[in-house]
């Protein structure tokens, strides 16, 4: 069942159960997922990979805005926000513990013979690619420059 069958089975539970918070978040990813559809060179129909980074992509927007309602001492939007991630995340591959994702990474390190900041590149594109989906971005670049500046 691809991504767009599951919104919409959800959707129309989130209907009948007149569940607010579901059927705001469903919307919004049915709506990006209608719109990335329709993007030129696409061909109306989106692999697993362009779901998965279309759902990352939704929840990284949220994140964002969430930071910046909590800044603004702003409880309301920021509570929206969270519940919105929460739904979102739902629909996510399971994302790997920051322990799992380390050990993996200084596996990649070693196996690249990456030994300092200069090989960050080399690193990030072999991370990126084997945990796409599984892992957010910003966190590997984080423990990659962590591990090769020691």
């Amino acid at each position: 069942m691809s991504l767009e069958q599951k919104i919409m089975v959800d959707l129309k539970t989130a209907m009948l159960a007149k569940d607010e918070v579901g059927l705001r978040s469903l919307r919004a990813i049915k709506a990006a997922i209608l719109l990335a559809k329709t993007a030129e060179g696409v061909g109306g129909e989106l692999k697993e990979e362009d779901e998965i980074k279309l759902l990352q992509k939704l929840v990284k927007q949220r994140k964002d805005s969430l930071e910046i309602f909590q800044q603004q001492n702003r409880n309301d939007l920021a509570i929206k926000e969270e519940e919105e991630i929460a739904v979102i995340e739902k629909f996510l591959p399971q994302q790997l513990s920051e322990t799992e994702l380390r050990t993996a990474l200084q596996q990649i390190v070693s196996e690249l013979g990456a030994v300092s900041i200069s090989d960050l590149g080399k690193v990030m594109g072999t991370a990126s690619k084997k945990f796409a989906g599984k892992a957010d971005g910003k966190t590997i670049s984080t423990i990659v420059k962590e591990i090769l500046s020691k």
